[in-house]
C-alpha cells in the first residue's frame, strides 16, 4: 500500500501507527544482517513518535499528513539529538544540536523516524563501498551494490525497512541507486527544497529529495519537503503547487523528447536500451508523441562535474581541521605537531581514499594558474549543457533516457578502476548541472532479475508534468507485478 491508503487505515483506526511501526523494525530487525541499509536504527524514538500520533487519534486530533508513516534518512542530514556521520570517521562522533529543514517538515507532517541510512562517505561514490562503516547491499541480490551515494536509503525503501526514506542526489546519488533497486527516486530542482541542514559535498548541485515506492508517494513527500527557506539563501521562494493533484492529468498530446546521445553513450547495455525504448512506446501508446531530440553536450557533463564537483568539495571540507569539531587525531598532540601537521594528520586518518581523491583534485583544478583552465572552463561548459536542454524544451514536454547505463554490478568491480565508477553516473550528471527536476523509476528487469532504471526530465519547476508523465507510466507498465523474481532477501 501507499502513503495515501495507509493514513486512510491509520485515521479510521483500522491500524495504528504503532503497529505500522513495529512491524517496520521487525523487518529491519530481520534483514538488516543482509542488507546493511542504516548505520543507526531509532526504534525507542520510533515507537514513543507512534505512540503520540495514536494518542492524538484517539483525542479526536486532525492528523497530519504523513501521520505515522515510518521513514530512514540518509546519514548526511542533520537530526537533532541523533548522531549524523556522513559514514566518515570524521563525524563518527557528531550529534547536531539542531534540526535539518527538510527532517523538520517530515516530523511536523507527522512522520515518524526509524533510522540514519548508509552512504559512501560524504556522498561521494555510486555503490556506498567507500563507506567507513561497510557497504550496503542490494535487496534483489546482496552480492551486488545498491548503488549511491544514496544506496542505504534505496535499499531500505526496496528492502521494506521504511515505507519512504530521503537521499541527497549531487550528480545522480538518489536516482542511480534507485534505479539498481528497483524503487522510484526524484531529484527537484535545485533550490526547489531547502538544503540547510544537509552536510555540503558540492553546494551549487546538491539537492534533497525522496525515495518511495510509487510515484504517487514521491509526490506526497515532495509536497511536505518543498518550499521556501530563509536559512537557505539558495532555496526558491516560487509557491509550492499541488503534486498530488497533477498526478492524474491526462498526458494525451504531450511530447517525450528520446535523448539520441544516451543511446549511443559507451557502456549503455543492450538490455536497458531495450527496457528503456519500451517504456517509451508505452508512453506513446497512451497518447504521448515520441520526438527525436539531440542534447549535444549531454555526454560532456560527466567531465564537468568531476571538475566542478572536486573544486566544490575541496572548499566545503576545508572546515573539518581537527579543531573545531569533527575527528582529531590521538597522536597530534603526543607528537607535538604544528597546527598544520595535525590538521593533515586529522585529514589523513579521518577521511577515506575517495575522499582525499577528489579534495586533491579540487583543490588542484582551484590552484593559481590552473583555476582558469579548469574550473571556469568547466562552468562554462556547464552553460553549454544548461542551453542544450533549454533548445530541447522548446520542442518537447519532458525528455526520457536511461537512469543509469547498466544494471546493478557486483562489489568491486570497479575497486582499481575510479573512471569506470564515475562513468556510473554519465547519464544523471547533466540534469544536476542544468539545475532540473529529474525522476528515476523501474521500467523492467535484466536477464538475471535485477531491475532497470528509466529517467524522466523536465524544465526548472516542472514537477507537476514529471510526476504526471511518470504516474501515468507506472500505472500503465505495472512493472513489479511482472517481475520476474521477489527481492533475493528474506
Amino acid at each position: 500500500m501507499g502513503i495515501a491508503q495507509w493514513r486512510d487505515q491509520l485515521r479510521s483506526g483500522e491500524v495504528s501507527a504503532r503497529e505500522l511501526t513495529d512491524q517496520h523494525l521487525k523487518r529491519i530487525e530481520a534483514v538488516e544482517p543482509s542488507v546493511h541499509a542504516f548505520l543507526e536504527v531509532t526504534a525507542e524514538r520510533a515507537r514513543a513518535d507512534a505512540e503520540r500520533i495514536d494518542a492524538a487519534r484517539a483525542a479526536g486530533e486532525a492528523l497530519p499528513p504523513l501521520a505515522g508513516i515510518p521513514l530512514a534518512i540518509k546519514d548526511n542530514l542533520c537530526t537533532k539529538g541523533v548522531r549524523t556521520t556522513c559514514s566518515s570517521r570524521m563525524l563518527e562522533n557528531f550529534v547536531p544540536p539542531y534540526e535539518s529543514t527538510v527532517t523538520e517538515r517530515l516530523w511536523n507532517a507527522g512522520a515518524v523516524l526509524v533510522g540514519k541510512t548508509n552512504l559512501d562517505e560524504f556522498a561521494m561514490g555510486s555503490s556506498t563501498e567507500t563507506s567507513a562503516f561497510g557497504a550496503s547491499h542490494n535487496p534483489w541480490n546482496p552480492e551486488r551494490v545498491p548503488g549511491g551515494s544514496s544506496g542505504g536509503s534505496a535499499a531500505a525503501v526496496a528492502a521494506g525497512e521504511a515505507m519512504a526514506a530521503l537521499g541527497s542526489d549531487t550528480g545522480g546519488s538518489i536516482r542511480q541507486p534507485a534505479s539498481f533497486c528497483g524503487v522510484v527516486g526524484l531529484k527537484p530542482t535545485y533550490g526547489r527544497v531547502s538544503r540547510w541542514g544537509l552536510v555540503a559535498f558540492a553546494s551549487s548541485l546538491d539537492q534533497v529529495g525522496p525515495f518511495t515506492t510509487s510515484v504517487a508517494d514521491a509526490a506526497e513527500l515532495l509536497q511536505v519537503i518543498a518550499g521556501a527557506d530563509p536559512r537557505d539563501a539558495t532555496c526558491l521562494t516560487a509557491p509550492v503547487p499541488d503534486y498530488r493533484a497533477a498526478l492524474e492529468q491526462p498526458i494525451k498530446g504531450l511530447k517525450v523528447g528520446i535523448v539520441r546521445e544516451c543511446f549511443s553513450a559507451d557502456g549503455l547495455a543492450p538490455e536497458v536500451a531495450a527496457a528503456v525504448m519500451a517504456a517509451a512506446e508505452t508512453l506513446q501508446a497512451l497518447g504521448c508523441e515520441l520526438v527525436d531530440v539531440s542534447c549535444p553536450r549531454f555526454n560532456d557533463g560527466i567531465a564537468t562535474y568531476y571538475v566542478i564537483a572536486p573544486s566544490e568539495a575541496s572548499a566545503n571540507l576545508a572546515r573539518y581541521d581537527g579543531v573545531k569539531y569533527g575527528y582529531r587525531s590521538s597522536g597530534s598532540d603526543a607528537a607535538g605537531d604544528s597546527l598544520a601537521q595535525m590538521t593533515a594528520r586529522s585529514r589523513a586518518e579521518g577521511f577515506g581514499d575517495e575522499v582525499q581523491r577528489r579534495i586533491l583534485i579540487g583543490t588542484y583544478a582551484l590552484s593559481a594558474g590552473y583555476v582558469d583552465a579548469y574550473y571556469k572552463k568547466a562552468q562554462q561548459v556547464r552553460t553549454l549543457i544548461r542551453r542544450d536542454f533549454d533548445a530541447a524544451f522548446q520542442g518537447v514536454d519532458v525528455l526520457l533516457t536511461p537512469t543509469s547505463p547498466t544494471t546493478a554490478f557486483a562489489f568491486g568491480a570497479h575497486a582499481e578502476d575510479p573512471l569506470a565508477m564515475y562513468l556510473a553516473d554519465l547519464l544523471t550528471i547533466p540534469a544536476n548541472m542544468a539545475g532540473l527536476p529529474a525522476i528515476s523509476l523501474p521500467c523492467g528487469f535484466d536477464s538475471q532479475g535485477l531491475p532497470i532504471g528509466l529517467q524522466l526530465i523536465t524544465g526548472v519547476l516542472q514537477e507537476p508534468r514529471l510526476l504526471q508523465v511518470a504516474h501515468h507510466y507506472e500505472q500503465a507498465a505495472q512493472v513489479m507485478a511482472s517481475r520476474p523474481v521477489a527481492p533475493l532477501v528474506p
